[in-house]
């Protein structure tokens, strides 16, 4: 039975375009010329892809890697640990390095990964999320640059799913729960 899941906006395109832009220009302002963008997969892929062209209209050329972590497995809680599913190939010695992933929430994935990139001699490294949910902190992080403060939602679009589904929307949308919101939709059509 093909499940039916209703969204209600969140973050609209354009808001989520026009904070891209700020990221961009205050990453450039505090990064040096050398920055290796990190993206986490999976579900920063459109705001690493974004924030990347921002960053080249702001006058920066990073070079990009992605490293694919998993602290959710196929459920939709943390189990708590962080498994390295694909690594980075460049040396990050040296180097500032930004970390980008879609939502910042227990902290377990970014606090392990911007450790790992200490550990290997990265000269500083920066967080941005696009999502901060700063009351499920589990532990201690705290993000450099973050597009907008989340409510405690589940949310779905812009690259992150529920079931693998809704990566494409091109906004951020709340998986909403009853008919008493007025402006649902019926998310398999978006």
């Amino acid at each position: 039975m093909e499940r039916t899941y209703r969204l209600r906006t969140l973050f609209d395109e354009a808001a989520i375009a026009a904070r891209n832009e700020e990221l961009a220009q205050s990453i450039v302002a505090a990064t040096a010329p050398d920055l290796l963008v990190v993206a986490v997969l999976k579900g920063s892929f459109m705001f690493a892809a974004d924030l990347i062209r921002a960053l080249h209209r702001a006058r920066a050329a990073p070079q990009v890697e992605f490293i694919h972590l998993s602290s959710y497995g196929s459920g939709t809680v943390s189990r708590g640990s962080v498994a390295i599913l694909r690594d980075i190939e460049s040396d990050v010695a040296g180097r500032d390095v930004l970390l980008v992933d879609d939502i910042l929430e227990s902290g377990r994935t970014l606090s392990f990964a911007k450790d790992l990139l200490m550990a290997r001699g990265a000269r500083r490294v920066f967080v941005a999320v696009l999502l901060e949910k700063a009351n499920k902190r589990a532990v201690t992080i705290d993000p450099d640059f973050v597009g907008f403060p989340c409510p405690d939602v589940f949310v779905v679009g812009y690259g992150m799913d529920v079931a693998h589904n809704f990566r494409q929307l091109p906004f951020v949308g709340i998986v909403a729960h009853g008919q008493e919101e007025p402006d649902l939709f019926d998310g398999r059509d978006q």
